[in-house]
């Protein structure tokens, strides 16, 4: 097994051998040399993998029986994907260890098989729970477009303990963590074998689990490996170290022979039961037991456009939100994590930049409460077809109904929206979309007590109801072939009873990534009288119309030599000016400025996975509505029309995560509005490999303001506990302590998988609050569902 450490290697044997060479003069001199030197030579020529590099798929010609043996005729005779290169933490070597893969299918399994070479070292994997952290666990798997268009995908990975994770890939999988997800769930098997000087894997993926063109020869696709032991990403495709390695402008081709097979019928259903039992205990009730029953169906209409229902979806076994202590003057963007919004959730969260969003799927059947808690609207029905249809086109079309709740001041609500994409030019895309929010009954809702802020607005001494909200839009989309060019243009319009003119966003972003050199710019506006009630524009709660963006240049440098795999060190401003004109801006007027941050930052990850990071930043604000940071706890608030400036240094370090105890630490100090803010947050983990961790984060701040506006002190706590008692029983603790709003939640889940994507949970929550004093909470409940996945 060849085996190469790193650079200085080849230069230090090259440098000693050349003395000696000088000294000696001999024929075996020169012999030794070269015996000395082949397992170098031989490393440099082992060729790199270009995009497009072909590996063929052949039906196989027996079964194959999944048990890392590979010793099937499928298997000796398949083309086989090798000559992996590393991404990092340098892109101009192969990997310590090489790896290999195989592919093949039969009329109902897409097979892959892979050859992880590996020494006797213990492999680093966090916990036999299914959907790992990627970047934490010795891992391989597949990238896979199925469609040929770079834009979209699925990846299935495995750890040497047989872990599945499989997920969705959006934006062709260049803007890294944001465009994977493990959260989406489906049904494929798997065996994983350890040898001596390897480990196998062996994958079987049904075709009814995925969506695919069926009447495209080539796939994209490669196959990448994390090295966790080592700190070595490599993949199939040679990729430059500045670029994701999963990206499909790094891809290869897997051409198939003979046409992918049509998955023929394909209908999923997937039923459930649930009972719930809940007190109130600060109302001192007893304890009230509630049953559920609801079902969720995916159908196929064709093999790459699939059509979900759901009636009466319950959510209940949804990890719970992470709380934080928000200082800012927006609201916080919590993740999706609801299953049924999740494939081709890049489809619908396309349009707007990501602070301009029309559409934003956490606004259905979640609101928020006074602590910014997101409490559940029970969803009636909804149905969602996404996809593609034909070659360059997705479609995407979703309606969902809640249901009424007075106590929230919430009418029943119909939410819908329908988008059409289409690509362009190599990467690239453009889409036209219509996002649509009807209140219902309001004839009827008039007589409540309790209002949605959304839906109302005071005209005199009268009420007046908002009867609906609607958005059109249409954006563009660039992404080059070589990942070196992004950007994005958009122009939304929206449409209600109340608004008809500067009721718009429009944007513009432009990125340029090379390997020394990112630049990005952006700017966007937002008239006052824009509205997106089924979005995410967090600025609109703030400013009465406004024109913010940003710009940032940084360079990458890869020392040699050096413990330090990468650096970089960038520069940046952001800005908003308020109230704004789009109208005025010709005639040279923005507003006025309200926001402007100055940062310069220094980042470096080492060889060891560790990372440090320091940042200054010089910080304008010109209030344009009261603002209190001590909320709930100030009684003083800072008026609009106030002024601040002030210099604040952030500085962070995260420990080696190979190590079974590792650290993460990161404070915030300096000014502060009128006063001193001084910010810790840390988190420590121990992992007892590879049946779960505990984990304890923190966040604690001391905010100085001076009188009148008061100091306080913010801590928030949260213990983790995640036991995996074997890859199908999971545990999961999470504890959550918050002096801010004086709330404790406790969320206790147990999982049992019975079968593929069939479970079965207990759940528990406890939930209290003293904050508002008028409405203290302290509710808990017991939840147990059971769920069964049915192909017919």
């Amino acid at each position: 097994m060849l085996v190469y450490t790193n650079g200085f290697y080849t230069r230090a044997s090259l440098a000693i051998f050349t003395v000696y060479l000088s000294l000696l003069k001999t024929p075996f001199s020169i012999l030794l040399l070269a015996l000395w030197l082949s397992p170098v030579l031989l490393v440099s020529q082992i060729p790199k993998n270009k995009p497009g590099t072909g590996l063929s798929i052949a039906k196989a010609v027996a079964p194959i029986v999944l048990d890392g043996k590979l010793d099937e005729t499928t298997w000796t005779n398949a083309s086989v994907a090798t000559n992996f290169y590393m991404n990092y933490p340098v892109d101009s070597l192969p990997p310590t260890f090489q790896s290999e893969a195989r592919v093949s299918f039969d009329d109902h399994f897409l097979y892959i098989s892979f050859v992880c070479y590996d020494d006797s070292k213990p492999d680093i994997v966090q916990s036999l729970r299914r959907d790992i952290d990627w970047s934490n666990n010795d891992n391989i798997g597949i990238y896979l477009d199925p469609f040929n268009d770079y834009t979209n995908g699925f990846f299935f990975t495995i750890t040497p303990y047989g872990v599945q994770s499989e997920g969705i890939i959006s934006a062709g999988g260049q803007d890294g963590d944001g465009s994977f997800s493990n959260s989406w769930d489906n049904k494929w098997y798997s065996h994983t074998t350890r040898y001596s000087d390897k480990w196998v894997a062996e994958i079987a993926i049904p075709f009814k689990s995925f969506r695919y063109n069926h009447n495209v020869k080539d796939w994209n696709v490669t196959f990448l490996r994390n090295d966790v032991k080592r700190n070595q990403i490599s993949s199939w495709i040679a990729t430059p170290i500045q670029f994701v390695p999963a990206s499909f402008a790094y891809s290869g081709k897997l051409h198939w022979e003979t046409s992918a097979p049509h998955a023929g019928a394909n209908i999923s259903v997937i039923p459930y039961i649930a009972g719930n039992a809940s007190q109130n205990i600060e109302k001192n009730e007893s304890v009230s037991v509630d049953r559920a029953i609801g079902v969720d169906a995916k159908i196929a209409v064709s093999p790459s456009l699939n059509l979900d229902l759901t009636i009466n979806p319950d959510f209940s076994n949804v990890e719970v939100d992470q709380q934080v202590i928000n200082l800012t003057r927006f609201e916080f963007q919590f993740p999706e994590r609801r299953q049924f919004f999740l494939e081709n959730s890049d489809l619908f969260s396309t349009p707007g930049f990501p602070d301009t969003r029309p559409f934003f799927t956490r606004r259905i059947g979640l609101v928020l409460d006074s602590t910014n808690n997101a409490r559940p609207v029970a969803i009636q029905y909804g149905a969602r077809l996404s996809g593609k249809v034909g070659k360059n086109w997705r479609v995407g079309v979703l309606n969902m109904r809640t249901e009424e709740r007075g106590s929230l001041g919430l009418p029943a609500q119909m939410y819908s929206m329908a988008i059409i994409q289409r690509q362009i030019f190599s990467r690239s895309n453009i889409d036209l979309f219509i996002v649509d929010k009807q209140s219902l009954d309001l004839g009827n809702y008039q007589r409540k007590k309790f209002y949605q802020k959304d839906l109302v607005k005071i005209v005199g001494n009268d009420t007046v109801l908002n009867k609906y909200n609607r958005v059109i839009g249409a954006d563009f989309n660039l992404i080059t072939k070589s990942n070196k060019w992004s950007g994005d243009l958009y122009y939304h319009q929206s449409i209600d009873d109340f608004h008809s003119s500067e009721n718009y966003s429009t944007g513009l972003f432009l990125g340029y990534n090379t390997r020394p050199l990112n630049i990005f710019l952006a700017n966007n506006y937002v008239g006052r009288n824009y509205v997106a009630e089924t979005g995410f524009v967090p600025g609109l709660d703030v400013y009465p119309g406004y024109m913010s963006g940003f710009a940032r240049v940084q360079g990458n440098f890869y020392p040699k030599q050096s413990p330090i795999a990468t650096t970089n060190l960038g520069a940046e401003i952001n800005y908003t000016f308020s109230p704004s004109i789009f109208e005025n801006y010709f005639k040279g007027d923005f507003g006025k400025l309200t926001d402007r941050t100055i940062t310069i930052d220094y980042n470096a990850n080492f060889l060891n996975t560790s990372s440090f990071g320091i940042s200054a930043s010089r910080v304008f604000q010109k209030l344009p509505e009261d603002f209190n940071p001590l909320f709930p706890r100030g009684k003083t608030s800072y008026r609009t029309g106030n002024q601040f400036e002030w210099t604040e240094f952030n500085v962070q370090y995260n420990s080696n995560t190979r190590k079974v105890l590792n650290y993460s630490a990161e404070s915030t100090l300096g000014q502060f509005y009128s006063g001193t803010r001084q910010s810790y947050r840390a988190t420590i983990s121990y992992r007892y490999q590879p049946y779960g961790s505990v984990a304890l984060t923190t966040d604690y701040n001391v905010l100085q303001l001076g009188e009148p506006y008061g100091s306080t002190e913010f801590l928030l706590i949260r213990p983790r506990l995640d036991l995996t008692f074997t890859s199908k029983v999971f545990f999961t603790s999470v504890l959550q302590f918050n002096t801010r709003f004086d709330s404790y939640n406790l969320n206790a889940r147990l999982q049992w998988r019975f079968r593929p994507a069939s479970d079965f949970f207990v759940v528990y929550n406890h939930v209290e609050s003293k904050f508002p004093a008028d409405a203290r909470t302290n509710v808990q409940a017991l939840v147990i569902k059971f769920t069964y996945w049915l192909n017919l």
